[in-house]
């Protein structure tokens, strides 16, 4: 990305389709699209992935000067 606020953006983005993703693997584990184990191993996968978006996304806010 061009700046750190464009990316702390995107972050924010890939945030918000982490949850999206958290609701799929829910619906098709609920209509026996997927089977309890394999939900278990990926939304312990996805979770894992949202702590470190997180977790950049303060980082890189951080960097990013507040505007007034």
């Amino acid at each position: 990305r061009r700046s750190d606020a464009e990316f702390a953006r995107f972050l924010l983005i890939a945030t918000g389709s982490a949850s999206e993703l958290s609701y799929h693997l829910l619906l098709a584990k609920d209509l026996g699209l997927l089977e309890e184990t394999d939900f278990l191993r990926l939304d312990t996968q996805l979770e894992e992935v949202r702590r470190m978006l997180t977790s950049l996304t303060r980082k890189v806010k951080s960097a990013v000067p507040s505007e007034r």
